[in-house]
């Protein structure tokens, strides 16, 4: 229940940080992190759906998602001043953590 309720926060926080990134100034520097955002916030919602019905493959979705965190994570954390950045790539440490010890643990 852990990583599927860090798998829910995270895509909430990636959500929040596209749109809040796509009303900046300099939205062209912030394209990189708008896509990862909403890779990272596709596959938290996926990955949170996959556990839920204890799917035969939430482990490999957990593995996936774990990696895209960390790739979202390590954007937003570029853009560390602003805050909808720093609280996503908060929620993506905590989800990528999450999510491989969900996938080791299936494994």
């Amino acid at each position: 229940q852990s990583c599927i309720d860090a798998c829910s926060a995270c895509a909430q926080a990636c959500e929040h940080c596209s749109v809040a990134c796509l009303g900046e100034r300099e939205v062209a520097k912030l394209a990189e992190c708008i896509r990862l955002d909403l890779d990272c916030a596709e596959l938290c919602w996926s990955a949170a759906s996959h556990m839920s019905r204890d799917s035969q493959i939430a482990a490999a979705v957990c593995a996936v998602c774990a990696d895209a965190c960390d790739a979202c994570a390590a954007e937003c954390e570029k853009h560390q001043q602003m805050g909808h950045c720093r609280e996503c790539a908060a929620a993506c440490r905590r989800c990528a953590d999450e999510c491989r010890q969900m996938a080791g643990a299936s494994a």
